[in-house]
Parts: structure tokens; C-alpha cells; sequence
């Protein structure tokens, strides 16, 4: 007797359940953005419980919504790993690796908390994300997108370095007192106003201050360089490899090779 698989069983489901997965990753879709917008919610939730940390610390909610925050990370990752083709393709994502990070120090908050402030790298996410490309091109904007990326790198940055000096240096000061110096600290210090009313101790405090200033002013001038730069679309040459070209453009200012830019429509 020959038995036969039925088309219900539990591996097409799973293919579907996937491809679902897939094309909420990153589809263009109505369904597909309802979702990422979703998401991208919960993203800036995430970091806004990252920046009231440091006022909800003493309550008693703070470990509940942190642990809430670790189940949602952890399902959010699970639901990456299956909806990635290849092992390989799943850890050559930044982004694996920086929620595996957040989701432990989201369980071990008393342990970690030094590493805390990774979860800024969230709003980095979202500003990779196919909704952002699609939300500014159905909005009109799309000219607007490496701007937009560029001021949430610089936002990301200023998150993340105010979070790391924080924990590293004004962690046991009392109340918001600690935060509100490091995110001071950090203005002063990426914009290069050097008030030195606040400054950072010993040698660790001097390197941090170096690479802030340094990584601060290269995100401020890539900022500058998107606005005042021409409108230019990504589109990469078949012959040469060009990847920007003037969106009217006809043929490759490189190799001359004819181009056949796609419109801005979906």
C-alpha cells in the first residue's frame, strides 16, 4: 500500500508559515508595512524605555517591563531564525547578533546593565528598514531618504554614547542627576563646544571623549553632505557598477553605458 503525504501536513505549513514571515520582513505590500510599522512602534518603545530607565529604575515596574521586553525580543528573534534561509545569511545580520546582546541584558539587568545601552541600536533598525524607503517614496520624500538615514545614525550614536557614559561613569549618581550629565556630556562633546564643566576621569575617560568627538564630528559632516549633496538615486550600473545616478539620468556617467532607472512608483 502506497501512502501519500497529504499537502496539509506539517512541513508545507511550515514553508508557508516562513515565506509569511519572509515577506513581512521584507515586503512592499500593504499587509507587509502594516506590520513593520508595527514593529517599528515597538522599536521606539523600546528605546524610550531605555531612556526613562534611569527614572523608573527604583519602581517596581521597571523588572516587569524589562522582562516583558525580553519575552518580545526573544519571540522577534525566534521568528528571525526561522524566517532566515540560511544559518549563514541569519548571523551575517548585525542585527542577530545586537538582539542576542539586548536580550540578555534585559534578563540579567543587575549583571549587564553596562551593555544597556546597545538597545538605542534598535532605532538603527528602523532606519534600515524597507518602511522607511517606502513610506518617504509614497510620501513624496524620496529624495529625503540618506538624510533621514544619516540623522538617525547621528541620533543612534548620541543614544549610545550617552548610554555607555553613562553606566561607565555617573551610574551611581542619584536619580536622573547621572543621565542628564552623560547626555550633557555627550553634546558638548560631539558638537566640540568643550564647556569642561563636566568631564570624564582618568584614561578611560579621555579615550572615550577622543572617539566621541571623532565619530560625533565624521556623523555631523556625512549629515551635511546628504542635505547639500544632489538628488541621486540608487540604481548600479550593469557595466561599471555605479551604484548613484541622477534620477533623469539616461545614460552612465562613468561608462556611458543607456540606464533604465525604474520610476518612483511601487
Amino acid at each position: 500500500m502506497i501512502f501519500q503525504r497529504s499537502d496539509a501536513g506539517p512541513a508545507p505549513r511550515f514553508h508557508l508559515f516562513r515565506n509569511t514571515l519572509q515577506r513581512i520582513e521584507r515586503g512592499k505590500d500593504a499587509m507587509a508595512l502594516r506590520w513593520q510599522a508595527f514593529f517599528a512602534v515597538v522599536d521606539l518603545a523600546i528605546l524610550a524605555f531605555f531612556l526613562f530607565g534611569p527614572y523608573l529604575r527604583a519602581g517596581p515596574s521597571y523588572l516587569i517591563i524589562d522582562y516583558l521586553i525580553a519575552v518580545w525580543i526573544g519571540a522577534e528573534l525566534l521568528l528571525r531564525i526561522v524566517a532566515a534561509p540560511t544559518w549563514g545569511v541569519l548571523l551575517r545580520r548585525p542585527m542577530t547578533w545586537i538582539d542576542i546582546v539586548i536580550l540578555a541584558t534585559l534578563l540579567f539587568p543587575d549583571v549587564l546593565y553596562n551593555f544597556a545601552f546597545l538597545r538605542a541600536m534598535r532605532l538603527w533598525a528602523v532606519g534600515n528598514s524597507t518602511l522607511l524607503r517606502v513610506g518617504l517614496r509614497r510620501a513624496g520624500y524620496p529624495h529625503l531618504l540618506d538624510v533621514v538615514r544619516a540623522l538617525i545614525n547621528l541620533l543612534v550614536f548620541l543614544f549610545i554614547a550617552t548610554g555607555f557614559v553613562y553606566t561607565s561613569f555617573f551610574y551611581n549618581r542619584p536619580g536622573e542627576e547621572g543621565f542628564v550629565d552623560a547626555l550633557y556630556f555627550t553634546v558638548a562633546t560631539i558638537t566640540t563646544t568643550g564647556f569642561g564643566d563636566i568631564t570624564l576621569p582618568g584614561t578611560a575617560g579621555k579615550l572615550t571623549s577622543v572617539v566621541t568627538m571623532i565619530v560625533g564630528i565624521s556623523l555631523f559632516v556625512r549629515l551635511a553632505q546628504a542635505v547639500v549633496r544632489p538628488n541621486k538615486v540608487h540604481y548600479p550600473c550593469p557595466r561599471c557598477g555605479l551604484q548613484r545616478h541622477d534620477s533623469d539620468a539616461v545614460h552612465c556617467k562613468a561608462c556611458g553605458e543607456i540606464l533604465n532607472i525604474p520610476d518612483e512608483g511601487d
